[in-house]
């Protein structure tokens, strides 16, 4: 018996001695807990379409013509300049053109007031006779832009000036009607007489003169005499009753090669040659066989005056911001002059003729042939 409480004893003393030295209770492995589950990157949304925002078309640039009182389809001077804003159109787009006809000179001031009002971006008054009423008009609207045709003595920052040196192609044009007639004469004669008008003339009858001095032949020109300074005028640019009075005087006094200075004027002239059926007719300007191709068979040529390509360079200028109060001269040099053979007639003057004319050229821009006369000018 008392062995057996012996045993006890050291059992319980044991006990004892393993829970004193810290002997961890063993305890029930808790559940394993579920690994996170991955984080999943958001499907990528696609970007929404862009709004599309409608374009707003470039403002038009509003170009704005006042003709001279023969009119937009005169054929000649009003009719060339109208082209170059025609051009500037099909060039750059956004513009818009727009004229309005003088039938008298008091309706040059009366149209560019007109214009003023609309608040074009350039007016184009057409000739020397609007030289005043757009000098009343760029000095009292000095943010206005203005080009004038054919007047290239004003100085104003916002007016753009034009001369043309159309001596050089009208001594041309006088070198082949002397090499032309069949007569020994030839004739021009002008609408209104001024320095612009006047220089066709001269440059007409110095050419005449220099084929003479060259060829040592005597043609004579009826109409114009460069060192009196006195000719043939009408006093108008619009009635063809008198170039009908012009031709039939000319012709009736031998010339069979007439050069009018007069723009639609000159149509009478070419009617009476047409009712005669002889004569030949150098048109100015413009090329009077394709403006008049019915009566082509009768112009022989044409003294070019590209006014048109000083009005779509001037629109340039405005739409590109380069735009300056300047006077442009044209010339044989930058094309703003020269000469066009007939489109039927242009097929009869001899190739050698012609080569002649090409050889002028040269010698008018070098200065080496003077296409005025000496002081006029």
């Amino acid at each position: 018996m008392k062995k057996i409480y012996t045993i006890l004893a050291l059992v319980i003393v044991a006990a004892m001695l393993l829970t004193a030295c810290g002997a961890p209770a063993t305890e029930a492995p808790a559940a394993p807990t579920e690994a996170p589950a991955p984080t999943v990157a958001p499907a990528p949304t696609e970007a929404p379409a862009p709004t599309a925002v409608p374009t707003a078309e470039p403002a038009k640039i509003k170009i704005c013509q006042v003709t001279d009182t023969g009119g937009i389809d005169d054929k000649s001077f009003n009719s060339t300049a109208w082209k170059g804003v025609e051009d500037a159109i099909k060039k750059y787009g956004n513009v818009e053109g727009k004229y309005l006809e003088s039938q008298q000179q008091a309706d040059y001031e009366v149209n560019i007031n007109a214009f003023l009002s609309e608040k074009c971006d350039l007016i184009i008054p057409v000739g020397f006779l609007l030289a005043d009423a757009t000098t009343a008009a760029a000095t009292a609207n000095a943010n206005q832009k203005f080009a004038i045709i054919d007047v290239d003595y004003l100085a104003f920052p916002n007016l753009r000036g034009s001369g043309f040196a159309i001596d050089q192609s009208t001594f041309l044009n006088g070198y082949l009607a002397a090499g032309m007639t069949k007569t020994g004469k030839v004739g021009t004669y002008v609408g209104i007489a001024f320095p612009a008008t006047t220089k066709f003339m001269d440059g007409f009858a110095l050419g005449v003169a220099y084929y003479n001095q060259v060829k040592g032949t005597d043609v004579k020109v009826l109409g114009w005499d460069v060192k009196t300074r006195q000719g043939l005028e009408v006093g108008n640019f619009e009635s063809t009753d008198d170039g009908r009075k012009m031709g039939e005087q000319l012709m009736d006094e031998g010339a069979d090669i007439i050069m009018p200075v007069a723009g639609p004027v000159g149509l009478g002239t070419l009617a009476v040659m047409e009712e005669r059926g002889s004569g030949m007719l150098i048109g100015v300007d413009n090329d009077w066989s394709l403006a008049n191709p019915d009566k082509a068979g009768f112009i022989l040529s044409s003294a070019m005056k590209n006014m048109d390509v000083f009005v779509t360079e001037t629109i340039g200028q405005v739409i590109d911001g380069s735009f300056k109060g300047e006077n442009w001269i044209g010339n044989l040099e930058n094309g703003g002059v020269g000469v066009s053979y007939g489109s039927k007639l242009g097929e009869t003057i001899p190739a050698e003729l012609k080569a002649e004319i090409e050889a002028l050229k040269a010698k008018i821009q070098s200065g080496e042939i003077k296409t005025l006369p000496e002081g006029v000018y």
